[in-house]
């Protein structure tokens, strides 16, 4: 009995889609599903307002998968990533710069809801790729040539390789009895768009005092005034009293956040509020299962490394199928797994620990968290490696 598709991919957000493209473009037949429909509009309910920066090596993925030529002219350049610490008298600012290890930015910042909208776009165009919007992952039965997979209308699929791109609650890794580590952080993140007066300059603005990072990343300008997507994480409670109070009350509190590094906020979406953990797959791979993303690994929206860790399981992936092997055999799971091990636990545990740093509220941590900010900045060979590092370099 032959395979009705090469890959199943459940999971429909930005990192399934682009898992489509990749592996599509190949030549694989690939199948997506997912139980909700895609909102590619801003505007309308359930749209998804955060935006990601793609980092270097992410750009160069969606470039082979075809997908990069249609979110360059929407693509906001990322060029310094500027560090501030307010919790002195005095602010602390240090800019890491790209310019300094190469002539492209560090990235390029772009809404989630336009992403998902050029990534269908692009799906439309490969023959090899169906994607079923409103059709769910229900189960699987792996067997040592395929992977029989029962779909939420009751169809069945026989497929090579079931790629989990579903989610921090992946139904696909509980199918396949692998178990996640979740640590809570007692914090949630606020997301919303704002402009200023203050031109960004293609600079991403990272505000530490308490509670987590406050961060503002350049956006194209609107109506004629500069703007910016912001991400300002604080504990749980406090979250959601800032997302409740009235506008005018909102950007004054928020503006006072930034340490007015752009000017007076003016609030220029709606505000929307997402938990903050930290979780990782006890395994990323079981049989004709790999897992991708936040079904592999969630981690707290700092330094543009979640995506960017996603895409980077996506390449490594990408790079083993493409020499045609068997896409569930299970010497390539292992190389997959093998090879994403260390960066991925290298990474969860840098987060964390700047995460822990961005939180305190202790003078005595935070004149040191300040002090350590200086070090790493100040000397150019650990600030140029940093930003390597950052890129995905040397891991």
């Amino acid at each position: 009995m032959g395979e009705d598709a090469d890959i199943l991919i459940a999971g429909g957000g930005v990192a399934g889609l682009a898992a489509a493209a990749a592996l599509g473009a190949l030549g694989l037949r690939v199948v997506v599903v997912d139980p909700a429909a895609p909102v590619t509009e801003a505007s309308r309910p359930g749209a998804d307002l955060r935006t990601t920066a793609f980092l270097q090596p992410a750009r160069h993925l969606l470039a082979e998968a075809g997908v990069w030529d249609r979110l360059a002219p929407f693509a906001m350049p990322l060029q310094v990533m500027r560090i501030v610490d307010a919790s002195g008298r005095q602010a602390v600012t240090r800019d890491f710069d790209a310019a300094e290890i190469g002539e492209a930015p560090f990235g390029w910042n772009l809404p989630n809801w336009l992403l998902r909208r050029e990534m269908l776009g692009r799906l439309a165009e490969l023959d090899n790729v169906r994607f079923c919007p409103g059709t769910g992952f229900a189960g699987m039965v792996a067997r040592d040539d395929a992977a029989l997979v029962r779909l939420s209308d009751g169809s069945r699929l026989r497929v090579r390789l079931v790629v989990g791109a579903d989610g921090r609650d992946s139904a696909v890794r509980r199918a396949a009895g692998i178990g996640a580590h979740r640590m809570g952080h007692g914090q949630k993140a606020l997301v919303f768009a704002v402009t200023h007066a203050a031109p960004h300059g293609q600079v991403s603005t990272e505000v530490h005092r308490s509670g987590g990072p406050f961060t503002l990343v350049p956006l194209p300008d609107l109506d004629g005034r500069p703007c910016s997507a912001v991400v300002w994480m604080d504990k749980g409670p406090e979250a959601q009293r800032l997302a409740a109070l009235p506008v005018a009350e909102f950007e004054s509190a928020a503006t006072d956040r930034s340490a007015g590094v752009q000017g007076p906020l003016r609030l220029a979406s709606p505000r929307q509020v997402w938990p903050i953990l930290t979780q990782t797959a006890h395994r990323l791979t079981a049989a004709r299962v790999a897992l991708v993303a936040e079904a592999a690994h969630v981690v707290p929206p700092i330094g543009a490394q979640g995506l960017n860790m996603s895409l980077a399981d996506l390449a490594t992936l990408r790079d083993l199928l493409a020499g045609g092997a068997d896409p569930g055999a299970p010497a390539l799971l292992a190389a997959y797994a093998r090879r994403r091990h260390a960066d991925i636990a290298l990474r969860v545990a840098g987060i964390d620990l700047l995460n822990r740093a961005s939180m305190t509220g202790a003078p005595p941590l935070q004149a040191l968290r300040a002090a350590g900010m200086r070090a790493l900045h100040d000397l150019t060979p650990v600030r140029r490696a940093l930003m390597r590092l950052g890129l995905g370099a040397g891991v």
